[in-house]
């Protein structure tokens, strides 16, 4: 069977890849538009970042703001939400006496931007479980909920969590949250190009999100939203150009100029976010992404079929990532991938969680039966 998509996908034939959820995959006509920006940029450094750059960023910002219902100075571009979340945990005015609640599936290095900034500026961080399997959002929310206080004053969750490729209600508990008066932040890495996203429906305060994952745009490319009324609140982690009475970059708001001007560097990748989107528009039609989602849901319900392994979530709470439990077979994660990887060629990863090992099956476009069937075969074989 001819893999679909795979020739527009510069992937490695030889490899089974089961793991567009780490770092995604680009495309090569969003990959040569890339290229192209990274040539225009070196014909005349000058000319492109002093003259030519300020209305391309605006070009891609109102671009991505399209995509996601959000106006373009309410968004700024990050090479990733750990940027985005190191700026919040460290620029939002929080300290003593101060809670900020997450989950207890968040993202490690974001996680650690707010342990850090915590341990320099006396907030605490407040780790609040949430147990699985799950059965319905009402459940999630209820039990977030419990790590709620006085003392709140921000949550940060995931749309999407990585380690367990669980969607959360995020909607709702913003909901909640703005009823209680508690700022949120939501990590929206998985979630673009995977599931749809309207910002404002969600309506949280702050939002990240990668556009290289799920969004198929070039690596390093990721956009950070500040809801307008919030915007005051929060200052660069880096400041440039952009800040002060005697800045020399203009730009709508005062949010855009003190975050999208951090100093020289090479802004290819978010330029060609907006051939990322387009291409995602042509191509990655409904049927494509239920395809995909059909396929991650038959590797788990297969999977679960084999001794020693079982599904984690009902159908309903994921999508294109899915978990298999494998902890009755193995418990060292790092052994299982190597060798899933170099005996077998397969890109999986095997992922350790609250003493649990978890596969987290990801798929795309270019993803065939195929390539499921060798997964399963080979878990079957090293039993």
């Amino acid at each position: 069977m001819v893999r679909p998509f795979m020739s527009e996908f510069l992937l490695d034939p030889d490899v089974t890849f089961l793991n567009h959820g780490s770092f995604g995959a680009c495309p090569r006509p969003v990959f040569e538009e890339y290229q192209r920006w990274q040539r225009e940029l070196e014909r005349q450094p000058v000319r492109f970042i002093q003259r030519e750059l300020p209305g391309l960023l605006a070009d891609a910002r109102k671009s991505v703001g399209d995509y996601l219902g959000a106006k373009p100075g309410e968004l700024v571009f990050v090479a990733n939400p750990t940027f985005a979340a190191n700026t919040i945990a460290r620029c939002l005015p929080l300290g003593e006496g101060d809670e900020v609640l997450i989950t207890d599936h968040e993202y490690g290095a974001c996680r650690f931007a707010f342990q850090f900034a915590a341990q320099k500026k006396g907030f605490r961080v407040v780790e609040q479980a949430i147990p699985l399997p799950v059965e319905s959002d009402e459940q999630i929310v209820d039990a977030f909920w419990q790590g709620v206080n006085a003392k709140t004053k921000l949550i940060f969750i995931s749309q999407i969590t990585s380690a367990t490729a669980l969607t959360l209600p995020v909607a709702k508990i913003c909901e909640r949250a703005r009823q209680a008066g508690i700022l949120t932040m939501i990590d929206g890495a998985h979630a673009p190009g995977q599931i749809e996203v309207h910002l404002g429906e969600i309506g949280a305060d702050f939002y990240t999100a990668t556009c290289h994952k799920w969004m198929c745009a070039p690596k390093g490319s990721g956009i950070f939203y500040v809801r307008e009324d919030r915007q005051a609140m929060i200052d660069p982690l880096v400041v440039g150009w952009g800040w002060g009475p005697d800045k020399t970059f203009h730009r709508e708001n005062e949010f855009v100029e003190n975050h999208e001007w951090l100093g020289t560097y090479d802004p290819a990748a978010y330029l060609a976010v907006p051939s990322a989107i387009a291409w995602q528009t042509e191509f990655i039609t409904p049927k494509v992404r239920q395809r995909s989602r059909d396929l991650v849901r038959s590797a788990v319900e297969l999977a679960s079929q084999m001794d020693g392994m079982e599904r984690v979530h009902p159908d309903a709470f994921f999508f294109q990532m899915g978990l298999i439990d494998v902890t009755a077979r193995w418990t060292d994660a790092d052994a299982l991938k190597l060798r899933l990887y170099d005996q077998f060629k397969i890109e999986i990863p095997v992922i350790r969680w609250q003493n649990r090992t978890f596969l987290r099956v990801s798929a795309h476009a270019y993803t065939t039966e195929k390539d499921i069937q060798t997964l399963l075969n080979a878990l079957q074989e090293i039993g």
